[in-house]
């Protein structure tokens, strides 16, 4: 096994049985990336190409205008807004560095794509699920910090600030996953994990299985930061056998503590037992413990619904839903005001097409209807869920003062 430079992208060679691996390490803000992933795949003798892709993100390099496709109330509808947020925030993000630095973020993977085509190599795509992997990390994240990295991955995009040189030189490391929250992963553990470390173990068991096959030589295309667990899951002794194993493993949803499931039903029934004890004790303090839910809970969630440009009716409808939706934890505030704007405003074709460009600013969230009704249901979430927490220390400051 040694280990060299390309161009003058890192590279690791080693061999699996009588399969030889290269692993060339790529800069996605670096254009001798894709220069160099030009070089080794055009000037050398590739049996197979893997790229670190999973299958979506695969289909937004070879369709990025997908999202024209989409269906947003269904997409609301089916509770995958969080979800759909989170991609879009990520992939205005990406945008960011396009516009500042001038250069396509992932240039190198398809420039990976087209020439693996070209010299009619096999193309393998070796990285996990993006959804899976926003999915394992939210799990893995104690749950009093989920909101803060969520937020946090919103506010990093609508909170236009140039990148500095010293973030360029990190970013150079990494690739356009792991860049995204790269401001979490060098600092929490739990996020650390399932967004690199995983993804490690998970392209390496993809790579095993490579060279299980008929390729004997396979050219691996990763994030730099990738190289060194990469290698060490290759050195180490797991077996072709069991990379299905770990791919099953790491492909899975770990279920969600049955206490944190029962945290939203006990603060529930902790306001309930609030009104209650509020009315035993005079029905003017049941009262005044109500109307002060409804105007903090569903204030705060209508102040977020303005913030983020909702039309006045959907304003109300949060005004109007959030103390309730409060008090029932399988439907968010946010839900709710999704679906009013979605459906008053209905989204143009030229707010889909103009959608990755216009998700880049917090002008462009709030102007471009598609992006805006993802705005509105985060915003009316954070609103309510801090009305809630508010209301919640009222009731109590009136109880026990």
């Amino acid at each position: 096994m040694e280990q060299t430079v390309s161009a003058p992208q890192p590279v690791v060679d080693l061999h699996i049985g009588d399969t030889m691996i290269r692993l060339l390490g790529t800069a996605h803000v670096s254009r001798a990336s894709a220069d160099a992933v030009h070089h080794e795949i055009s000037t050398g003798e590739w049996d197979t190409v893997a790229i670190e892709l999973c299958d979506s993100r695969f289909k937004a390099f070879e369709n990025p205008d997908a999202m024209k496709n989409m269906d947003l109330l269904q997409v609301i509808r089916s509770g995958r807004a969080p979800m759909v947020t989170a991609m879009l925030a990520m992939s205005a993000f990406q945008q960011r560095i396009a516009d500042q630095f001038g250069i396509e973020p992932g240039a190198e993977m398809r420039v990976a794509i087209e020439q693996a085509k070209a010299k009619q190599c096999s193309l393998e795509l070796i990285d996990r699920e993006i959804g899976t992997t926003l999915k394992r990390i939210y799990r893995n994240v104690p749950w009093w910090r989920r909101f803060y990295l969520f937020s946090g991955l919103i506010t990093s995009v609508v909170v236009h600030e140039e990148i500095d040189e010293q973030d360029i030189e990190k970013l150079k490391d990494g690739d356009l996953l792991e860049t995204t929250f790269a401001q979490f992963a060098e600092t929490a553990a739990e996020i650390y994990e399932p967004l690199i470390a995983e993804r490690d173990r998970y392209m390496a068991a993809k790579l095993r299985q490579i060279a299980s096959g008929q390729s004997k030589r396979v050219l691996a295309v990763v994030g730099a930061g990738h190289l060194k667990g990469l290698e060490a899951d290759l050195k180490s002794a797991a077996s072709s056998d069991t990379a299905q194993q770990v791919i099953n493993e790491l492909s899975s949803i770990p279920p969600a503590s049955r206490w944190i499931k029962a945290v939203p039903w006990l603060i529930v029934a902790l306001i309930f037992v609030g009104f209650g004890i509020g009315f035993y004790r005079s029905p003017a303090l049941g009262m005044t413990l109500i109307v002060e839910w409804i105007v903090i809970n569903g204030g705060l969630a209508a102040l977020g619904t303005a913030i983020a440009g909702g039309h006045i009716l959907t304003i109300i409808s949060a005004f109007l839903a959030a103390p309730i939706t409060s008090l029932n934890p399988t439907i968010g505030a946010g839900f709710v005001t999704a679906l009013v704007e979605a459906y008053i405003r209905k989204p143009t074709v030229g707010d889909f097409s103009n959608l990755r460009s216009d998700a880049s600013s917090f002008k462009g969230w709030r102007s471009n209807r598609v992006a805006k009704t993802f705005l509105v249901f985060f915003l009316s979430t954070l609103g309510s869920a801090a009305g809630t927490y508010i209301a919640g220390f009222r009731i109590g400051q009136h109880l026990f003062s």
